[in-house]
């Protein structure tokens, strides 16, 4: 783990009230009573409990470990002996307290070097080989939301999207500089977008004033961007969705998000899938459900049954004799499209209707078959055998 600015403005053997010689099991055993103490489901009414839970548990994942404990230490003593002491406001002499942004691990990486063999002192030279050049960053994810129905999820389709977000200036191409300028390279820091300030024995990068860490300078901006080279404007996507599609899946366009800075590379889109319901098919998984109503006589009796596929089929299935409620028929290999080929079944399940008015016909018919049917099976597992 890379030092912590939050280490020089932080006594974590305060928080945890505990002495700096104070033993693994002390210092485990005082961040398990304070946890229990101050968690936030213990004090509701509180609004300070849930700072406090987390700064206790801070202080034992910097603690309780003894090799970040060791970091910790060394950093607090160093910081205490030579850059005007620690956890006041005033920061390092010299204006560290005002570089908010600068990386502490730029100033302190190689304090440690030792325990893999190199010296303390490497990188801690004028600039120490820790003056860069600003350092490329990836742009944002940009996100947007897509409606099919349910017979494109299972094709795929190839659809246009109209997105909002962060996009290069067309006037300047993205260069933030008037059309016919050019950005300069910064004179003070040449370009690196980092200056090196002395600190007695030690030295450590803070961005640079004149050109604000860009590296570069822009005497004529672009009136359109303001010479941010980046402006938010709606633009349109293609995208390709893939055949088998599941709702709630979150589609990936690599490099259509928002633009890099310093160079880096653009973000992506994430698009969001959401699949209309079909009002005879469902999903489960790679394969597509089909309830199927049938009468009792169909049930009882058996037949041939002539159900639609969602690829725009039919296909015929045999409902053999007594067949009950919820029984499921699987047809192979007419569900939807899976990631590695092929395809999932279609599951038809049965469902028994029973007629909610009867024909005078119809109730004589059911009377008869009431009469003849033995009901003593039912009532035995009710109830049990008689004695």
């Amino acid at each position: 783990m890379a030092p912590q600015r939050e280490w020089l403005e932080k006594d974590y053997y305060k928080v945890l009230g505990v002495s700096k010689d104070a033993s693994q099991d002390e210092i485990k055993r005082a961040y398990r009573k304070l946890a229990r103490v101050n968690h936030p489901d213990a004090n509701p009414d509180d609004p300070e409990a849930e700072r406090r839970f987390k700064d206790i548990g801070e202080a034992h994942s910097v603690l309780g470990d003894e090799q970040k404990r060791e970091e910790y230490d060394e950093i607090r003593r160093l910081g205490a002996a030579g850059f005007g002491g620690v956890g006041g406001g005033g920061g390092f002499p010299g204006g560290f307290g005002g570089a908010a942004d600068a990386d502490l691990g730029d100033l302190l990486g190689h304090l440690f070097s030792n325990a893999s063999g190199g010296t303390a002192g490497g990188g801690f030279g004028p600039m120490g080989g820790g003056s860069r050049m600003r350092r490329p960053a990836r742009g944002p994810d940009l996100h947007a939301d897509v409606h099919l129905t349910f017979e494109d999820a299972l094709a795929g389709v190839r659809t246009t999207l109209r997105i909002t977000g962060d996009g290069p200036c067309d006037t300047c191409g993205g260069s933030g500089a008037a059309p016919g300028t050019s950005p300069r390279r910064c004179d003070v820091c040449e370009g690196r977008g980092q200056v090196a300030v002395d600190q007695g024995p030690f030295s450590f990068a803070q961005p640079c004033g004149r050109c604000g860490g860009r590296g570069q300078l822009i005497d004529s901006p672009c009136t359109t961007c303001s010479g941010d080279g980046r402006v938010v404007k709606p633009r349109q996507l293609t995208v390709k969705i893939p055949a088998g599609v599941r709702d709630g899946a979150v589609i990936r366009a690599g490099g259509r998000g928002g633009p890099g800075a310093a160079g880096g590379p653009p973000g992506d889109v994430l698009v969001t899938v959401h699949v209309e319901p079909h009002p005879l098919f469902g999903r489960k998984g790679d394969d597509v459900t089909l309830e199927v109503p049938i009468p009792l006589s169909e049930a009882a009796l058996g037949t041939k049954l002539t159900v639609p596929t969602p690829h725009d089929g039919t296909r015929t299935i045999r409902i053999p004799a007594g067949t009950g409620h919820g029984r499921t028929f699987r047809i192979r290999g007419e569900g939807a499209p899976k990631a590695r080929g092929g395809n999932g079944d279609l599951l038809i399940s049965t469902r028994l209707q029973v007629p909610s008015k009867l024909s005078r016909e119809e109730r004589k018919l059911f009377e008869q078959l009431s009469e003849l049917e033995d009901a003593s099976a039912r009532d035995a597992a009710l109830f049990g055998s008689a004695s």
